[in-house]
Formats: structure tokens, C-alpha cells, sequence
């Protein structure tokens, strides 16, 4: 009779208790977000908080703060200067917000082909958005000039006998400013558009032309329907950039000639750093907060009555 060896059976690996393994995995998940979130937390919330807190106070760092309530926001009605910064961002807004969207779509829909030497003009398209913003407005203020600079002078070639005097007038200075603002962004959002173009199936264009659509009609009915997440997205980024515009501003025109490019981030600098009006400051400060809050969710409350219909 044949003997049966039976061995034995290996031993259960031995496993952690689940409630140190659970605290491990969210130890090692905050050492991960703990580092950012910190940056985050330090130099973006309690910012902003404390400008929140200060925008009810009166504050020049020198003495103690002093609870005022509105007052901060009673005095902004009765500031001529905040009502021409508000109508000047708007200004810039107008002009800023549609025509870098329509640039961008325009390079994108030029530049998305298989053709010889398209990655070199989209590199170009996308380069003065990563060039220094001081170089980009030192140049432009030499193109703008209005005695020697080239814009003036293609102007007048082409029968134009009193061309603007751009950032040196008070009518033309604004739009001397969204003009270089929109060719500083167009790059950044064109490559966004590309991208979006690029998901679009080439399928729609062919049953287009089958159908005997003409280029503006599988423009208008394909590409911007299927545009409109990424259209969507780039008018949010547009809004939120255009009512903060400061850097390029300020080294343009300083808000001049007189007032007439003075923007309301500018005024919150001017109020807050330079004349040590802190409380005053942030209730500005708060104010463009809220304006820029409202036109997004307005934003919002669109995009979402357009998906659903």
C-alpha cells in the first residue's frame, strides 16, 4: 500500500493591521499635497483673508488698525478716481476679451494643417507669451511712437494724414495697450484652441462636404459647436486676466496720459503700497473681487443653460 506524504500548508502572508496600513497611505498622500498646498495656504488664502479682514478697517501700518465698517466702501462711491479705473477695466475688458479669443481661434484654425514650416509659426505665434512682459512693453512703446515709430509710419504711407499718438493721447492710449495685450496672449490661447481643434472628427468635415457645405458653413456648424467647451474655458481665463491687468499697464503708461489708462489693480498698488491706505486698498481690492466672481458665475450659469439645451 502506498504511503500518502501530506505537507503542510503555507503559512498566511502576514499582513498589517488596516488601520496603520489607512493611516500610511494618507501620511504618504499628504506628503505629496502638504508641500504645495503649504505655498498655497501661505501666500494665496491668508492673503486674502487678512485683505477681507482689512477691507473693514482703516490701516496704514503704522499705528493700530481702526474698525470703520463701510465706510472704506462709502468712500469708493464718493472716488472719482475708482469710477475711471472701473470704466477704464471695463474698457480694456471690452476690447481685451473678444478680440484675443477671435485672434486665437484664427490662428489656430490658420495653423492646424500638415504643411511644411507650421510647428515654426505656431513656436513663433506662441513666443511673445513666454517673452519678458518689460521687453514686450518697451517695444511696443517704440512701435507706438508717435513721431518715429514704425505704426505711425505705415500709416501714413497708406494715405493716413493724422495717425494716432497712441500711448501719448488720451483717446488712444487703451487701445494701444489691448493691442499689445492681444498680441502677447493670442499665442497662449491659440495652442489651447489647437489642441481642441484637434479632437474634432475629420469624419464631420468630410459628411460636410458631401452634403455641399461651403467653408463658413462647417465653420459655424461643426467647428464652433464642437469648440465649445475649450471657447468656454478660454473666455473664463480671458475674464479673470482682463479685470487684473497691472504688469503691462503699469510699464506702458503708469496709468497715463492723466487717468485715462488707469485700471482698478492699479489703484488697488497705488492706494495700497503707495499711499499706505491698507484698509482702503483691500475694500477696492474686495470690490474687483466680487465684480470678477459675478461676471464668472454669470459665465457659468450660460455655459451650463447651453449644455443643457
Amino acid at each position: 500500500m502506498a504511503q500518502v506524504i501530506t505537507r503542510p500548508a503555507p503559512a498566511a502572508p502576514r499582513t498589517r493591521p488596516r488601520g496603520r496600513r489607512a493611516w500610511r497611505d494618507i501620511l504618504v498622500g499628504w506628503s505629496f499635497i502638504l508641500p504645495n498646498f503649504a505655498g498655497f495656504l501661505l501666500f494665496t488664502i491668508i492673503p486674502m483673508l487678512t485683505a477681507f479682514a482689512l477691507a473693514f478697517l482703516k490701516w496704514d501700518s503704522y499705528g493700530d488698525p481702526e474698525w470703520v465698517g463701510l465706510d472704506n466702501f462709502a468712500r469708493m462711491l464718493r472716488d472719482e478716481n475708482v469710477h475711471v479705473a472701473l470704466r477704464n477695466t471695463l474698457f480694456y475688458a471690452a476690447g481685451h476679451i473678444p478680440l484675443t479669443l477671435a485672434a486665437a481661434l484664427g490662428l489656430a484654425i490658420a495653423l492646424n494643417r500638415k504643411l511644411r514650416g507650421v510647428p515654426f509659426f505656431r513656436t513663433a505665434a506662441f513666443f511673445p507669451y513666454i517673452t519678458s512682459l518689460v521687453a514686450v512693453a518697451v517695444v511696443w512703446n517704440m512701435l507706438f511712437n508717435p513721431t518715429a515709430g514704425p505704426v505711425n509710419q505705415v500709416l501714413e504711407a497708406i494715405g493716413v494724414s493724422e495717425p494716432p499718438r497712441w500711448v501719448a493721447s488720451r483717446d488712444w492710449a487703451m487701445p494701444a495697450v489691448v493691442i499689445t495685450s492681444v498680441w502677447r496672449d493670442m499665442g497662449y490661447y491659440m495652442v489651447l484652441y489647437l489642441a481642441g481643434l484637434q479632437t474634432i472628427p475629420k469624419e464631420y468635415y468630410e459628411a460636410a462636404r458631401v452634403d455641399g457645405a461651403n467653408a463658413w458653413q462647417r465653420f459655424w456648424s461643426i467647428t464652433v459647436p464642437s469648440l465649445r467647451p475649450t471657447t468656454f474655458f478660454v473666455a473664463v481665463m480671458l475674464t479673470i486676466q482682463s479685470f487684473k491687468v497691472l504688469d503691462l499697464i503699469v510699464v506702458m503708461t503708469d496709468g497715463g496720459p492723466g487717468r485715462s489708462t488707469l485700471v482698478l489693480a492699479q489703484l488697488v498698488y497705488r492706494e495700497g503700497i503707495t499711499e499706505g491706505r491698507f484698509g482702503y486698498s483691500s475694500a477696492i481690492a474686495l470690490v474687483l473681487f466680487l465684480i470678477v466672481l459675478t461676471v464668472t458665475v454669470v459665465q457659468f450659469r450660460i455655459n451650463e443653460r447651453r449644455s443643457a439645451s
